[in-house]
């Protein structure tokens, strides 16, 4: 659920008239409700409320620090991918101890940031990571607090370029070489043992993927122990759909309950890293519409938002559901909606039913909330756009719409050119 509704026929978010706000700030813009981010993360965390458990909420998909804010100030951790993401995090008031790192390729100036804001714990994924944790936690003089991701070869049943889970992925360590890594790790000085990690996909849909995953790692965890090696915590990672068309994704309610009726006799702190079911529908991308043309195959309506604003059709072929701002009973159509970039892939939507729209209206691409924005470019020379989150009746503008100057900032051109 969301707070997108129509009022006297305006697309209205909470309180705000989205028109009102597209007049004032100008298109695109990336629009988000407050009110449904902080249900949808209450929702969520809630639903484990009876177990020891830690909401570290997905960096990667919605980056704002207002928002990373919001979830901080719920009782929220962060999962993050990156140096620049651990700054994001830091910088909105996360508290170290609510943050996991994660990622295939941390570098040694990002481990050694990470060791200087002292994390909760380093989702470790190769053998020659630990290698390098270990050298840089140990020029600190400091222990790490590592978990390793573990590859379960689960096949998450969603889009391939969104799973990671399976064998042929480029995530985490073998589950049939895990012990080794771990009986490794023990060894080293400067590294503490703690968890188990594990991320099988994104967009799933189905619990049971989720519960093949943990039953295999509930084995793993048995062959550690038997080794000595105790498990404090447990990160199952995220990956929990939403629906964008038609999917019936598990609500977390029932998702919860299907992982916690697993958890029998594991004495751990679960670490939850959700995303997209928290964003993904709290967020929409509104575009305005600048020419119509009717080609020989199809029709066209061409917005001032492309490929570069939100990835998503282009990358992954995903469906979003496009609404009018403004719906005065214009009906619709089967037409492509296109951006301004110069790529036959620069498309919002392509052969579905969009409302019929004229030069100047506005259109409100829905469920842009997850990986819109934190996967968007300045592809083209485009400046990149602004982001408003409305509260109530009131809305504000938490990041600007970017202008030329920012595009060329940092470059500049060497003496022998300058003649």
């Amino acid at each position: 659920m969301n707070h997108f509704i129509y009022r006297n026929q305006e697309l209205c978010c909470e309180e705000v008239e989205v028109a009102k706000i597209a007049a004032e700030v100008g298109t695109p813009f990336y629009l988000y409700s407050h009110a449904t981010l902080a249900r949808h993360f209450q929702t969520f965390d809630s639903s484990f409320a009876n177990i020891p458990h830690l909401s570290c909420f997905a960096v990667k998909s919605c980056s704002n620090i207002a928002i990373l804010r919001l979830f901080a100030q719920l009782g929220g951790g962060a999962d993050i991918v990156s140096g620049g993401e651990l700054f994001r995090a830091l910088t909105a008031g996360v508290p170290p101890e609510r943050i996991v790192y994660s990622g295939v390729g941390k570098t040694r100036e990002e481990l050694a940031y990470a060791l200087r804001a002292n994390i909760l714990q380093f989702n470790v994924e190769s053998e020659q990571e630990l290698e390098a944790l270990q050298e840089v936690a140990a020029a600190a003089g400091v222990k790490a607090r590592v978990s390793f991701r573990v590859n379960p070869d689960v096949d998450p049943q969603t889009h391939a370029y969104i799973s990671t889970g399976l064998a042929k992925n480029k995530f985490g360590i073998p589950i049939d070489q895990g012990v080794a890594v771990y009986l490794r790790a023990r060894e080293l000085a400067n590294i503490q043992v703690q968890g188990v990690s594990c991320h099988i996909g994104s967009q799933l849909t189905q619990v049971s993927p989720f519960i093949e995953s943990l039953r295999k790692l509930k084995n793993f965890i048995a062959r550690l122990q038997a080794e000595g090696i105790r498990i404090s915590h447990l990160d199952l990672g995220g990956g929990l759909g939403i629906q964008y068309r038609d999917e019936e994704p598990p609500h977390p309610e029932e998702y919860a309950q299907a992982i916690q009726a697993e958890l029998a006799g594991l004495d751990c702190t679960l670490i939850l890293e959700p995303g997209r079911v928290i964003v993904g529908n709290a967020g929409a991308l509104i575009t305005r519409v600048h020419y119509t043309k009717q080609g020989p195959a199809k029709k066209f309506v061409i917005v001032d938002a492309g490929m570069n604003d939100l990835a998503r059709p282009s990358l992954y072929g995903a469906y979003h559901a496009i609404r009018p701002v403004r719906d005065h009973g214009q009906g619709r159509e089967v037409a492509d909606v296109v951006g301004p970039i110069c790529e036959t892939g620069d498309f919002l939507s392509r052969d579905q039913e969009v409302p019929v729209s004229l030069p100047g209206e506005l259109l409100a691409v829905m469920s842009a909330g997850a990986y819109g924005f934190s996967m968007s470019s300045n592809y083209n020379s485009r400046p990149r756009v602004a982001e408003v989150l409305v509260a109530g009746a009131g809305y504000h503008v938490i990041r600007q719409r970017e202008n030329y100057e920012d595009l060329v900032r940092g470059e500049e051109i060497p003496a022998f050119l300058q003649s």
